[in-house]
């Protein structure tokens, strides 16, 4: 059976569109969270291959989704490097910053950290429904280095920033270290049996015009340039978050093949280079009220975006709250 998702990632139009959703696995699940009782420490969680294929799989077997993405982090990175990550119950994730060149002298990568996410791999590929796509992933390296430096999420990172423009050379040394980790992780993760990647943005958003080509597009170029190298027909998703607007120029310097689209951009008015995919971007608040309003809207985006490469989604990730039936109306809407 050929795969829609990867059909509309050569630049094919199908109708109806693919559907997945970010966060499609999680909290909003009840059978996600038994499994996340019995499981405090949220690393080990990710890295613990049964547990994490079991989660991944959750959704796609629900809701009979064109693809499931690999339940991880995008914070693994930084753990696999060597600096000290947690997730505070009820406040989020926690780094001990790196913020000097000493701290970036005490990194270094290791591939076998993250074996498990690679043994998660072949046990989803092992179990996948037949028309579902596997998707693996990696956050990019703007966005895993606002963590790093800052120490939490946010969406200020004035300490990133201002590292960038007065530390220039420790914050090109820590995209280096992150272009070439997150490239390794990518390349084991296709190698391990997924079949397209999505770089995750999510601080897109906090980049200033003038660190844009240094933070986002040419780091992004390369960890691409690096998957291609060793897997020319690999597929590739950039999530470049609240960037909506310059998602073409996005797509022509980077060399991905799909561009995901956040509800704040008007998708259907997109004028994409010929054969990238666009991906979006239905408000997470409409699929949490459901009902009439959000079938209306994913009825109208897949209308106007028929005849294009088009894999329907979220703008961003399913919120905590959503009801699991919302999300199997919305499926049920986009196949009508």
């Amino acid at each position: 059976m050929v795969k829609k998702l990867l059909q509309v990632l050569k630049g094919e139009a199908v109708s109806p569109p693919p559907v997945w959703l970010m966060r499609q696995a999680g909290r909003y699940l009840p059978e996600y969270r038994a499994l996340r009782a019995k499981a405090p420490d949220f690393i080990r969680f990710c890295l613990t291959p049964d547990v994490a294929a079991e989660v991944t799989l959750q959704p796609v077997l629900r809701f009979d989704l064109d693809a499931a993405i690999l339940f991880a982090d995008i914070l693994l990175i930084p753990h696999a490097l060597g600096q000290k990550v947690w997730f505070a119950e009820g406040e989020g994730p926690r780094l001990e910053p790196v913020r000097d060149m000493a701290g970036l002298d005490a990194l270094t990568y290791s591939a076998a950290m993250l074996a498990p996410v690679m043994e998660t791999i072949k046990r989803v590929r092992a179990d996948l429904p037949e028309r579902a796509a596997l998707i693996g992933f990696a956050g990019a390296p703007w966005t895993v280095a606002t963590y790093m430096i800052e120490g939490m999420g946010g969406t200020d990172h004035g300490t990133t920033k201002a590292l960038a423009e007065k530390d220039p050379a420790f914050f090109d040394r820590l995209m280096d270290i992150l272009v070439e980790s997150t490239s390794a992780y990518l390349i084991a993760q296709a190698n391990a049996g997924a079949e397209a990647l999505q770089i995750f943005e999510s601080w897109a958003g906090s980049v200033p015009d003038a660190l844009w080509g240094r933070a986002v597009l040419e780091p992004t170029r390369r960890v691409v340039e690096a998957v291609k190298a060793k897997h020319p027909n690999m597929p590739v998703i950039g999530f470049p978050r609240l960037k909506g607007a310059l998602a073409s120029d996005y797509a022509k310097a980077t060399g991905v093949n799909g561009v995901g689209i956040d509800q704040m951009t008007d998708i259907t008015a997109l004028q994409m280079p010929r054969g990238i995919a666009v991906q979006g971007n239905l408000s997470p608040e409409l699929l949490l009220e459901g009902g009439e309003t959000m079938r209306a809207e994913a009825k109208r985006l897949v209308k106007a975006m028929t005849g294009k490469p088009f894999i329907f989604n979220l703008g961003h990730g399913v919120m905590q709250p959503t009801p699991p039936e919302h999300v199997a109306e919305l499926v049920a809407a986009i196949r009508s």
